[in-house]
């Protein structure tokens, strides 16, 4: 019986790199996960204190702004109540606002509206759903 050293010796090195190559391959997706997982906690933290930031930079414009809205508050009650039931009759009456040219005011105060030419709303650019063909 004859017994070859060079071919177990070659067998248990195939057995040790295989075994190497799939403990590495194993490995790897664990690793980059853990990385993967690190960057987004990193990029998470980045993003928490850019807002942290961005809410200490506006404090006082926000704090301005809301005492603002509280003194105005009585004010634009007080038109909604009255101009309220005159804006919806003039919603009701126009149907069609491009019809008309934006409001202007007279040097007396006034307000008027002008109503648009045949013609200006021939010229007029078409808005809205327009096919463009290819």
């Amino acid at each position: 019986m004859s017994y070859d050293i060079c071919s177990d010796e070659s067998r248990i090195m195939k057995q040790i790199v295989t075994a190497t190559m799939l403990a590495t391959c194993l490995a790897l997706p664990a690793a980059a996960q853990e990385e993967s997982e690190d960057n987004y906690n990193l990029m998470e933290e980045g993003a928490k204190l850019f807002f942290r930031g961005l809410m200490d930079e506006m404090e006082p414009a926000l704090r301005e702004l809301e005492g603002f809205a509280r003194e105005i508050e009585p004010n634009l009650r007080s038109f909604v109540r009255e101009m309220g039931p005159a804006l919806r009759d003039l919603m009701a009456e126009v149907e069609d606002w491009s019809a008309y040219h934006p409001p202007e005011i007279l040097p007396n105060g006034d307000i008027i509206i002008r109503r648009k030419t045949p013609q200006e709303m021939l010229d007029a650019p078409v808005t809205g759903d327009t096919e463009i063909e290819l």
